[in-house]
């Protein structure tokens, strides 16, 4: 029964998840955290965290993790099938769609529209992820992070995986301090 909630969490978050890794994102933490509980919030995160500070597409590296995780090597060849089955007959079946009718007006819409669509499913990913990280760090440090984050990226114009690497430096470093301290994270 498990390896059949891991095809249908990731096939449906695969066939749903139209325009990449980023509008798939969601979904993936819909069923993972939210539909078979898997993971909570926290351990998504992580393993969203170091799924965008790796090379590849994000889907499959965060499928291939989950599905071991949940299912060992069938469950990580499992989710990965259920991840790229759908990603694969769609892309055919959309870009023959596509060329037949590029000069219509309604494909030009329809593909205008994905890119907003995309970014509003990432922002409510993101302010999930905020909202969530008071409860650990407060809000003053959450600000903080946040701030300084979006000023690196933008102003400095550091890589994204960069910033992430050295946060979770941070993150271990500070709990390494407190666990020499004895205080329990």
């Amino acid at each position: 029964m498990k390896q059949i909630d891991i095809f249908i969490a990731f096939f449906r978050s695969g066939i749903l998840g139209f325009g990449g890794g980023p509008s798939a994102i969601p979904l993936v933490q819909r069923e993972v955290v939210l539909t078979y509980k898997w993971m909570n919030d926290e351990e998504f995160s992580d393993v969203l965290a170091l799924a965008n500070a790796l090379p590849g597409p994000i889907n499959t590296k965060m499928a291939g993790y989950i599905g071991w995780r949940v299912g060992g090597v069938f469950g990580m060849l499992n989710a990965l099938f259920a991840t790229i089955i759908p990603t694969v007959f769609l892309m055919i079946l959309f870009l023959t769609l596509l060329s037949a009718h590029k000069d219509k007006p309604w494909v030009a819409g329809m593909s205008r529209a994905v890119i907003p669509v995309a970014g509003v499913m990432m922002g409510i990913l993101t302010w999930d992820f905020i909202v969530k990280s008071k409860a650990t760090l407060g809000w003053k440090w959450t600000i903080l992070f946040v701030t300084l984050s979006i000023l690196m990226l933008v102003l400095l114009g550091i890589h994204p995986a960069i910033l992430i690497a050295g946060l979770l430096c941070v993150a271990l470093f500070s709990r390494g301090k407190r666990s020499e301290r004895g205080e329990h994270s």
